[in-house]
């Protein structure tokens, strides 16, 4: 079973994730920040994963924290999840087009986290949220999720188009990559013999 559950408590937040990685895309979030809330459930409907995400955080002083930790329970989720990679396909990518957006999302699920993040959004805002916490979000999940990930936007001037293309086109890219590989089952996805 490709599933887990994670619980994160800081003096700052308390973020519980609960993942499956075959699931149908349902999707259950609730960080009292709304905006985020609809890029979890797009993650969770277009990466074709079960997730359900309770957070409390310190929205009195601003979202960082919440976004910031719920990508690092995210990621550690994610990597339980796994365990050693056996029959996965790895490498996933997506050039995702929203309305004016088009976002490229290539991702490897290497175990050497890193991210490239070539993502202008126009504004400060969406709504109430900063945009700027997007790219945390990816980068908390990238390094806790040992996910080599690079994410460019070719073009887009509305930032709520661009933030929800990223979403979606790293989704479908994870799904790409988790996928079990039919013709490597059971075998470990690198010549080294462990991820």
């Amino acid at each position: 079973m490709r599933n887990a559950t994670i619980t994160r408590q800081t003096a700052e937040t308390k973020i519980e994730v609960t993942l499956d990685l075959d699931g149908t895309g349902t999707y259950d979030n609730a960080t009292g920040v709304g905006f985020f809330d609809h890029m979890l459930d797009q993650l969770a409907r277009h990466a074709m994963l079960d997730l359900t995400v309770r957070a409390q955080g310190d929205l009195h002083i601003d979202d960082h924290h919440t976004v910031e930790d719920t990508g690092i329970a995210i990621g550690q989720a994610l990597t339980k999840a796994l365990g050693d990679k056996r029959g996965i396909r790895r490498y996933g990518s997506c050039l995702l087009p929203m309305d004016d957006a088009l976002v490229r999302a290539a991702l490897d699920l290497s175990g050497r986290p890193f991210l490239v993040w070539n993502v202008d959004l126009p504004t400060q805002k969406i709504g109430t949220f900063d945009t700027e916490l997007v790219r945390e979000f990816f980068q908390a999940l990238s390094t806790h999720g040992g996910i080599t990930l690079h994410v460019d936007a070719l073009h887009g001037v509305n930032s709520h188009h661009i933030a929800e293309a990223a979403f979606k086109a790293v989704a479908r890219a994870l799904r790409e990559a988790l996928e079990p590989d039919p013709r490597a089952a059971g075998a470990v996805p690198s010549t080294k013999g462990a991820l």
